[in-house]
């Protein structure tokens, strides 16, 4: 049937119910009531619940709140004030950190018909507007009974988490739906924020983002089988799918594909100025698009290739530098900076450090300087110009000479020149810190480096005032070895739980040796001494020493659900990488079918619901807090970027990062694993109650890393068909894009988001393009970074108040979390604790 598609088919659902506006700025306060009216449906069980919590609650803690309410002449019935609920939900909740999360969790109701504006104009806002609750919308509305204010009570907290992690997708919607011209600075960065994880948009530059956000305009189409353009009519948009999924069909052939969430269309006919190649149909309800329209398209692409300048040598590209707007600032001269700055998009590894080093301000103190683009360099470097290529390139920068001018400018000139890469080198050596002990090609230059300035000091004297930070650099990387052969760290167990307060957690590092249990088939095991940063083929060469034959040897990673995985011989970071309850084994690989979990994988059998029900959820979150951050505080910047980029490719161990990220799955698995765990319903209700508090105070901590962990335990499909009040975080990006907008350091970040957020930029770009450095990814990756640096700009001063008590029991409790990390397992005991309901 489908390939007998005809044009009229294309009339089908066209109509005024589409939220689709017909152009930006010549948009009226009508049609955005329109818009409002529009989202008006039949609301959900559960957003139907929170509303009636939410205004109980106030009936019963600030009735004054709800009342009837005059406004030029006219009397409103029983409503609020937008500013006042803000105010409200502020109080009430630690899980609410500004006023933008508050209006984007009352905007939840509104979309769903369940608070009104009174006039059914507004979408929710922060000001002096009235509101209605559905409850109130009936003259003989009931007030709550006693009982009712009892349950509203109870299930308060539990709702604002709910609210708290839908509120900003509500948030979101509501700013695209401002026409264009009305979109604040604040709504332009969070719309960029969001492009920032569109798989359509990920090989876009950062400016090219930054110019869709102010004109995308966003459509929804609620019914399947609508048409969104027919093929063969012009093209006049570019759409990008938000959620849903849309149909690909062309006459005679039918649907020849499926276009999901992240997908664009579109496109072709805008940049081939043709017409529609195919029909687009909406596969299901309820569809959200983003629309860019030709006209800006075409701005935006003019205006690209416009600001961009080339610089060839041979008639090759070697740097591509893009004009942007620099934002006029007036120098201490008193004269104006001047209004536009070049950044580098692509170029040789060479001719970009040839760029830095040159446009380097040297007048800029040394924090300044660290500020700027040149710690996008130093920080990516390693992907693509790795410390053996660096280091001769840095000497032969620092001695270059000029061939033309006067000796004065020559001297001038040579000046200069050194003091900037003295300055690159101070500020490599920064990021790298300890890390240059374990690179004997960096130690090396580092001396001659050294050397070097020292030399040039005696005729130089300008050089004199960095030579004392160059020396302390030296000394420190060369004398700290020698002291760590005194006092060679072995890490008895890598997942070092320590209860000795006296000594601070010292980050793992390559060197490091360990001492790991490896299985054997028939579940004896071995224990092997090696570095940490010891390949797989290493680690197979000491295993065979201890067995005495390692003919055919593989290693095999082995998780508690029998999840066999065969490590290849250069693969790094093997201990550290395992799942939570993971084990690590070697056998012939003609035995890899025989291998099983061991018993003790499976995890513990009974809760330890009867030890922590007895501590207070706040010690809890407190101590967790403590120990997260002491993990989060070990994790090197770069280990992020080998992470990213692949371990392998530098040899480089992650132990660090990888630990804090396991953290992340043992405290999910620890919520799911003492619920299941806990057949009483009355016990489990409370349990709920219990970790949705030690949530609340990890956020009040800023422990963002536990917090989410917690929230995607308790929405864990183990879980979350148990209490039937979760959402799935889903869209995590977004709740925690509000969450950490607000806050000062110090914050442990939600890592695995951060990790997401580098890989999806590595996968959606090149790292070379045209045999040059795609920089744009360098820089893109370096700002997520660049927020780990943020999140530990202010040290970690725990509570004084709740560390003077004696909580030895609670700090060992949170430190050896025992846990089921097989979902399967977790899924069937949830079926026996309630079977499926027919």
């Amino acid at each position: 049937m489908s390939g007998l598609l005809t044009p009229p088919y294309g009339v089908m659902e066209t109509g005024s119910n589409n939220d689709r506006m017909p152009d930006k700025d010549g948009m009226s306060s009508g049609a955005l009531c329109q818009v409002s009216k529009n989202c008006n449906k039949v609301p959900s069980e559960k957003i139907l619940r929170a509303g009636k919590i939410l205004r109980n609650t106030i009936l019963s803690r600030a009735p004054h709140m709800i009342r009837d309410r005059k406004y030029h002449l006219k009397t409103y019935r029983q409503c609020c004030v937008g500013t006042e609920l803000v105010d409200w939900m502020m109080q009430q909740s630690p899980c609410v950190h500004s006023r933008t999360q508050a209006v984007g969790m009352w905007q939840v109701l509104l979309e769903e018909g369940v608070l009104n504006h009174v006039d059914q104009e507004h979408h929710f806002q922060d000001k002096y507007l009235f509101y209605r609750f559905l409850d109130d919308e009936h003259e003989d509305a009931p007030l709550p009974t006693e009982e009712e204010k009892k349950e509203c009570d109870e299930e308060l907290q539990d709702t604002m988490l709910l609210l708290s992690q839908i509120g900003p997708d509500a948030h979101m919607r509501m700013i695209l739906r401002k026409p264009p011209g009305q979109r604040t600075v604040d709504d332009l960065e969070i719309i960029y924020e969001e492009l920032l994880h569109i798989k359509a948009l990920s090989h876009l530059s950062t400016t090219v983002k930054r110019e869709l956000a102010g004109v995308l305009i966003f459509e929804s189409h609620p019914k399947a089988g609508t048409v969104l353009f027919n093929q063969g009519e012009e093209g006049t948009s570019w759409y990008i799918i938000l959620k849903g999924s849309v149909n690909v069909v062309i006459y005679g052939k039918g649907v020849v594909c499926t276009l999901h969430e992240g997908d664009d269309f579109g496109k072709l006919a805008l940049v081939n100025d043709a017409p529609r190649a195919a029909s687009i149909v909406l596969r299901e309800d309820n569809c959200h698009f983003l629309r860019v329209d030709k006209e800006d398209f075409n701005r935006i692409l003019r205006d690209v290739e416009a600001n961009t300048v080339r610089l060839k040598e041979h008639d090759q590209d070697v740097l591509v530098l893009e004009k942007i707007p620099a934002g006029s600032r007036v120098s201490n001269q008193g004269n104006s900076q001047p209004q536009h700055k070049y950044i580098v998009m692509s170029g040789t590894p060479e001719k970009i450090l040839e760029h830095f080093l040159e446009t380097m301000r040297l007048e800029a103190t040394l924090s300044e300087a660290t500020d700027s683009v040149l710690n996008d360099f130093i920080m990516m470097h390693c992907v693509f110009m790795p410390n053996s290529q660096l280091c001769p390139a840095l000497m032969a920068h620092y001695h270059a000479q000029p061939s033309q001018g006067t000796e004065q400018e020559k001297m001038d000139y040579a000046l200069n020149n050194k003091r900037r890469v003295i300055r690159l080198v101070l500020q490599w050596a920064a990021l790298y810190g300890d890390l240059l002990q374990e690179d004997e090609a960096a130690m090396a230059f580092l001396e001659e480096f050294y050397v070097s300035v020292s030399d040039d000091t005696r005729m130089i004297a300008a050089l004199k005032e960095q030579l004392p930070e160059i020396e302390k650099i030296v000394k420190q990387i060369s004398e700290e070895p020698k002291a760590s052969q005194k006092k060679h760290k072995v890490l008895l167990q890598l997942f070092n739980t320590s209860d000795d307060r006296a000594q601070k957690r010292q980050p793992i590092r390559g060197s490091d040796e360990v001492l790991f249990k490896v299985y054997c088939i028939d579940q004896t095991y071995t224990t092997i001494r090696v570095p940490v940063s010891s390949s797989v083929k290493e680690v197979i060469s000491a295993v065979a020493d201890k067995l005495g034959s390692g003919e055919g040897l593989i290693i095999v990673k082995m998780s508690s659900g029998g999840e066999k995985v065969v490590l290849k011989p250069h693969d790094v970071s093997v201990f550290t990488t395992l799942s939570v309850n993971g084990r690590l084994f070697a056998c012939p690989r003609d035995q890899f079918d025989s291998l099983a979990p061991l018993p003790e994988q499976e995890g513990p059998s009974t809760g330890t619901v009867g030890t922590f029900e007895l501590m207070s959820s706040k010690d809890l979150a407190h101590q967790m807090t403590i120990y997260d951050w002491e993990l989060f505080n070990c994790v090197h910047e770069l280990e992020l970027i080998y992470h990213t980029f692949g371990r392998h490719n530098f040899k480089k161990t992650t132990a660090n990062l990888d630990l804090f990220l396991r953290r992340f799955n043992e405290i999910q698995f620890w919520v799911v694993t003492e619920i299941c765990l806990c057949s009483q319903l009355s016990k489990r209700v409370q349990l709920l109650k219990k970790y949705i508090k030690i949530a609340a105070h990890c956020k009040e901590y800023k422990n963002l890393n536990s917090f989410f962990a917690i929230i995607m335990g308790l929405s864990n499909v183990a879980v979350s068909r148990l209490s039937l009040t979760w959402e799935d975080p889903s869209r995590n990006h977004r709740a925690y894009r509000l969450t950490v907008a607000k806050l000062d350091p110090p914050i442990i970040p939600f890592m695995p988001l951060l990790i997401k957020d580098m890989t999806f930029t590595h996968e959606g770009n090149k790292t070379f393009t045209d045999n040059l450095v795609n920089f744009e990814k360098m820089r893109m990756i370096a700002n997520t970074v660049r927020t780990v640096k943020f999140c530990r700009s202010q040290s970690f001063n725990p509570d004084a108040a709740l560390t003077n008590k004696n909580h030895q029991d609670v700090r060992s409790y949170v430190r050896q979390l025992n846990v089921i990390d097989n979902q399967r397992t977790l899924s069937q005991m949830s079926h026996r604790l309630e079977p499926r309901r027919a």
